[in-house]
């Protein structure tokens, strides 16, 4: 490792020449009470930051030991300190008295938003805490400016890393109550099971956000309604840690039972908010986002229906079946899915990956895949309609599968007859109307009749080839890339994303792609099926963190810009991917 007099030297050294003479900083450097890593140097001024770390041991930072002792703690920590740094580098994201061509000066951190993901931005152990950043090196046009780029190096990040790492530089009590949110959080996750809820959504939660562009709370005097629980669904949990300053450690709010939840009212009444928040709180959030009570299973997966989208080899037979032209439903396989047949693979895709409930909005349906009433039954003959209608397979798929589902229905009064509860949402409220719903389908008939004609198919297990993973385009090995958070370019396919509505940042859309390429790599040997591949990707990131993606690993580099994504999201861009193609194990015996 070299010095810090080391470091100086070199900067004289390259003082004017070339931008590629950066690369001579390529290393490790002691700065006194901390080290920074240059693990990679871009290619010119204007291309992507270098990729640099700041690591502080922990004999310095002096971080409690309490505060990252289980996993959610640690990721907590990281998540606070992440934005300590993000808010230090501050909003021009320039380091003090640098400047240059291109991206001269520029300093940042991949800190997330609302949400609380595990990233790559931050890293703490037991011996050391690190940020890991990018770094445009100084230069004018495309030569070196030495002196800049030692105030940047061995001044500006150093100061940064103090102030931002260090336990006697932070807002002490600000991390502490962030850190014991996440845990109660995420304590109310690991309890929904045993409660029978699929979701959680607390007394006093801002569910509306500022306006369609932005995820922060609505706080709006006046205009933000302040959630309530109905009292026949109102359920206390008591957390590990006070949330607020009486120390006061229970949670009252609206628990959503396993099974059929209908959420109904009127347009604008806020139906899709709280369905909205449902999808969000698969993940923990900040304190004051309004949601951070709003606790969800992690299996729970948003449908709707995706005009366009490619299948491959879904089994559909229990939603649609005899398609014009024999088409097998069987094993469906097409590059143009309608809006139902979009629909139907992507439920039983999520099924399929393990997603143990369901989030579906009439708003984002297919209408002729939801339901088909008593009047289109008389015009339209049973056997020239392939679809067999989710109002008959939504009490099937959880009395036998055990996947529950919350769908909102502003529309069409015939689900009344299958759902467990109504939930009626008036001006942002919930108040429970299952009696009212189900003495008005008493009283008042669908006249609809049942059309299914086989029981509900257990979807075979599909194995994907290894060729599908095929992430090569022309002679580059490796062509994958994040096009913002709802689409990959991955090798010489687009994967459209926009259908996955529960993936949140960009670094998630990232590790995605770089999680498939791992998949073909490591998993996809022609035997393993989708969710054995999925066990195996889950059980490598649970052990060795989201390093493990790096297509081009360096035990200890900084492996860019990552967020941990759920297996339902890697799934879905798995089945959205045009190359995929699988074998049915079950159909060749």
């Amino acid at each position: 490792m070299r010095t810090d007099a080391e470091l100086a030297s070199t900067l004289s050294r390259i003082d004017g020449r070339g931008y590629k003479a950066y690369q001579d900083l390529e290393g490790a450097f002691s700065l006194r009470d901390l080290t920074l890593f240059v693990d990679h140097v871009q290619g010119d001024p204007f291309a992507a930051p270098s990729k640099i770390r700041l690591r502080v041991p922990m004999a310095v930072a002096g971080l409690p030991p309490a505060l990252f002792s289980t996993r959610p703690r640690r990721i907590a920590l990281e998540d606070v300190l992440a934005r300590q740094v993000r808010s230090r580098i501050g909003r021009g994201r320039r380091a003090p008295n640098v400047s240059g061509s291109g991206k001269s000066g520029l300093v940042e951190i991949d800190a997330g938003a609302q949400e609380v993901i595990e990233r790559t931005a931050l890293v703490i152990t037991a011996d050391w805490v690190e940020a890991r950043l990018r770094v445009g090196l100084p230069a004018a046009g495309r030569r070196v400016l030495g002196r800049q780029a030692d105030q940047l190096l061995c001044r500006a990040l150093p100061e940064l890393a103090r102030g931002a790492l260090c336990w006697d530089q932070l807002d002490r009590e600000r991390a502490q109550r962030f850190v014991e949110c996440v845990e109660n959080q995420e304590y109310i996750r690991s309890r929904l099971d045993e409660l029978g809820l699929v979701a959680f959504v607390a007394n006093g939660s801002i569910l509306p956000r500022e306006s369609g562009a932005s995820d922060r709370p609505l706080r709006a005097p006046g205009v933000a309604v302040v959630f309530q629980s109905p009292a026949s669904l109102e359920v206390p949990i008591e957390v590990p840690n006070a949330i607020d300053e009486s120390g006061t450690r229970e949670i009252r709010g609206m628990g959503i039972p396993r099974g059929v939840t209908l959420v109904v009212g009127g347009g604008y009444h806020g139906k899709s908010t709280l369905l909205r928040a449902v999808e969000r709180g698969v993940y923990p959030h900040i304190p004051g986002d309004g949601r951070e009570y709003v606790v969800s299973s992690p299996g729970l997966a948003k449908i709707r229906a995706e005009d366009g989208r490619s299948v491959a080899g879904v089994d559909i037979a229990s939603f649609i079946r005899e398609l014009p032209g024999g088409r097998d439903t069987q094993h469906f396989q097409t590059d143009d899915a309608s809006g139902s047949t979009s629909q139907a693979a992507a439920l039983v895709e999520a099924v399929e990956a393990g997603a143990t409930g369901l989030l579906l909005d009439e708003d984002t349906s297919a209408t002729n895949f939801m339901v088909r009433d008593a009047r289109m039954q008389a015009l339209v003959r049973r056997e020239d309609e392939p679809i067999t209608p989710f109002l008959e397979r939504v009490r099937p798929l959880y009395e036998e599968l055990g996947v529950s589902t919350l769908l909102v229905m502003g529309g069409c009064g015939d689900y009344f007859d299958v759902a467990d509860r109504v939930l009626s949402m008036r001006e942002y409220l919930p108040f429970d109307v299952t009696e009212q719903a189900r003495a008005i389908a008493a009283a008042s008939a669908s006249g609809r009749r049942m059309e299914a004609q086989d029981e509900l198919r257990r979807a075979s297990a599909r194995v994907p080839l290894a060729s599908s993973f095929d992430a090569s385009r022309g002679r580059r090995e490796i062509a994958i890339d994040a096009r913002g958070r709802d689409r990959i370019r991955y090798g010489t396919h687009d994967i459209d994303l926009r259908g996955l509505e529960q993936l949140v940042d960009t670094s998630q859309t990232r590790a995605v792609g770089l999680a498939l390429l791992l998949a073909g790599r490591r998993f996809a040997d022609g035997q393993a099926t989708v969710s054995e591949i999925l066990d195996a990707l889950d059980a490598l990131l649970d052990t060795e963190g989201l390093d493990a993606l790096d297509p081009f690993p360096r035990p200890g580099h900084h492996p860019g810009e990552l967020a941990r994504p759920r297996r339902l999201e890697i799934a879905g861009a798995l089945n959205r991917l045009r190359s995929l193609h699988v074998r049915d194990p079950e159909r060749e015996t």
